[in-house]
């Protein structure tokens, strides 16, 4: 089976590829800032990535060429894309782009067209929406669609709320005051009806709380971060085959996330009703790197993927222990902070 890895660096979309134990990588987008990626499930050639400044981007070859598909969304900063499994036209999946300003944008045409789902800025909580680096402004941050119950979205601004729409992004449920405020990455599992992973920066309201779960779908939260020494989340990946077993990226505060200068952060594991242990084994130390953006797909149950200035690492073993992966990256590559992170079957 070849693995296909997108990766949202710095200043360069890279794409590696592992065929027979050999890895290649090639860097597309070169100077656009790329944000977020999303896969078409069903057509996994169909890639999407929003960019900082220049919209959003189409491949339908698995990302050896790219087109601007972002001329009907208002907003040239695209901050999270989303594709769905249920809402299909010309076996495509509907595309779901996040912006900032913030605003949610649908294309049901891969992008040719697009529709603002403008009700989501009517919400109560709107007038307070504020991104601390930018505080004229904030985004969406993360796009999670139900993969399980069709209609069903999720949209965390940053910063200001997580809600929730049932019909599509027609209409909006403001966020629940035991909800998170400040969601990085938010999780859904299809072996786990109704639960939410929320990897959030809420640390500041209590200690150890950034990590957030529902078991109903949002109506209400729990806090299960026992183990968290850490409480600035940035990131999190769920075992395709285990929704009990997680992996979650944490560092002591976004100075230490997101600064070079200053980085600090840490990978912990969870499995069952046991706390959050730091994992380590294979990974480089936590001081000198920036907050890991992690993943896992559904054809390798078990493996997890963690990407950040230092390199992009594997888990065979559902995150005890971690090898970095050899890629050959081109000369004067500028790793950075790794914005997104997908991992596909090729």
């Amino acid at each position: 089976m070849m693995t296909r890895i997108y990766a949202a660096l710095e200043q360069a979309l890279a794409v590696a590829q592992e065929r027979h134990g050999a890895w290649t990588v090639d860097l597309q987008l070169v100077g656009n800032q790329p944000e977020c990626i999303a896969i078409d499930a069903l057509r996994p050639q169909q890639v999407y990535c929003g960019t900082f400044d220049q919209g959003l981007w189409r491949s339908s070859n698995a990302g050896a060429s790219w087109e601007s598909v972002g001329a009907g969304i208002a907003h040239p900063r695209v901050m999270s894309v989303a594709v769905s499994v249920h809402e299909r036209a010309d076996g495509y999946g509907t595309v779901y782009a996040g912006t900032e300003p913030t605003a949610l944008y649908i294309s049901r045409d891969r992008g040719e067209s697009w529709r603002d789902l403008a009700t989501l800025r009517d919400l109560p909580s709107a007038p307070k929406w504020s991104f601390p680096p930018r505080p004229w402004t904030s985004h969406v941050r993360w796009i999670t669609l139900d993969p399980l119950t069709p209609g069903r979205i999720f949209a965390a601004v940053e910063a200001g709320a997580l809600v929730r729409s049932l019909d599509g992004g027609e209409h909006w449920e403001d966020r629940r005051p035991d909800g998170p405020y400040d969601t990085h990455t938010l999780r859904m599992h299809r072996l786990a009806p109704d639960r939410l992973y929320s990897a959030a920066g809420d640390g500041f309201m209590r200690p150890g709380n950034g990590f957030v779960q529902s078991n109903n779908g949002g109506e209400s939260w729990s806090r299960p971060d026992d183990g968290l020494s850490l409480h600035y989340l940035w990131s999190a990946a769920v075992d395709p085959a285990d929704p009990d077993t997680l992996v979650i990226s944490a560092a002591p505060g976004p100075n230490q996330a997101h600064n070079p200068a200053n980085a600090q952060s840490a990978i912990f594991r969870r499995s069952g009703t046991e706390p959050f242990q730091l994992v380590s084994e294979g990974l480089p130390a936590q001081h000198g790197t920036l907050a890991s953006v992690l993943a896992s797909n559904e054809a390798e149950p078990g493996v997890f993927y963690a990407a950040n200035n230092h390199g992009i690492f594997r888990s065979p073993n559902a995150g005890v222990a971690w090898e970095e992966l050899p890629i050959p990256w081109p000369p004067g590559t500028h790793l950075g902070h790794i914005n997104s992170l997908v991992v596909v079957p090729g």
